[in-house]
């Protein structure tokens, strides 16, 4: 199968080949026999081509000669110095004559392209293989470009979500804010008023004579919650007293009672006890 730079290479060397032999008929002819001219024309012409031929050959083989290689372009160079020498001897025509001049260079020059061509061409599954590669690169490349732009307007909605979210956060704390500082500063007038005092007065006197209360505000912010008192109805059992009272509420009944049964009967009898005290006797007792 003919390669796509074979055919240019074909063409241009044919037509060097002509117009170089034509040359020198033409300009040899008058000062030799034309024999003799035509002699010279084709020994140029046929060492091109003898050349040409054994590069080609070299190259299907996969070898390559510097020595073949110098030798065809020798022939070439002295084919265009022949077409430059004419171009430049002829009284008319002298730039259409050199305009032509560069063809067997020329043809030189689409040959040793022919050739990078011809070793760097694959075969049809090959460039089909390439071609599916490249294919699914495209394919991969797409499919995360896609990916980043959703996680992107992903990212970006659940953002503007929790902006607004908390700009409604915001605007609910501040109106609270206002709301109790308004409410503060009317307790605060009500608490300072002339009146109050008079008022509290009034309610208390017959309650507890002598007496005037003192109306404290309500403290607004965090508070520490107050402990709760442990009050006992009776004094503290000891320690051996309690084992005691812990041993014989368990064994009251058969089988044992359990922890929590044990803890109900011992505070419905009246017993008091804290938590911490009653489970650490009961596991005394079973232990």
């Amino acid at each position: 199968m003919a390669r796509p730079t074979a055919l240019p290479a074909v063409a241009v060397t044919a037509v060097s080949l002509v117009l170089t032999l034509a040359v020198i008929m033409m300009w040899l002819g008058t000062a030799m026999p034309w024999p003799v001219a035509l002699v010279v024309g084709l020994g140029i012409d046929g060492g091109w081509l003898a050349t040409l031929a054994y590069e080609r050959r070299l190259a299907a083989q996969g070898d390559h000669s510097t020595t073949v290689t110098a030798v065809g372009w020798s022939f070439g160079l002295l084919a265009t110095g022949v077409l430059v020498a004419h171009a430049l001897t002829v009284e008319a025509d002298t730039g259409a004559w050199l305009a032509v001049a560069w063809l067997p260079l020329a043809a030189k020059a689409l040959w040793l392209v022919h050739g990078m061509w011809e070793r760097t061409a694959l075969t049809p599954n090959a460039l089909s293989a390439i071609t599916g590669i490249q294919q699914e690169a495209r394919d991969e490349a797409a499919v995360a470009r896609a990916r980043l732009r959703a996680e992107a307007a992903t990212e970006e909605t659940r953002l503007t979500a929790v902006t607004q979210a908390g700009a409604r956060v915001a605007r609910v704390q501040a109106k609270t804010a206002d709301a109790l500082s308004r409410a503060w500063s009317t307790l605060e007038t009500a608490r300072n008023g002339e009146d109050t005092g008079r008022a509290l007065t009034s309610v208390t006197t017959p309650v507890t004579p002598g007496v005037t209360p003192r109306w404290e505000l309500p403290v607004w912010g965090p508070t520490e919650p107050v402990p709760a008192l442990a009050l006992e109805a009776v004094p503290a059992l000891t320690d051996d007293a309690l084992d005691v009272l812990v041993d014989e509420i368990r064994h009251s009944e058969t089988p044992a009672l359990s922890y929590r049964e044990m803890a109900t009967r011992f505070r419905a009898a009246g017993h008091s006890a804290s938590e911490v005290r009653l489970r650490a006797a009961w596991k005394r007792m079973v232990a």
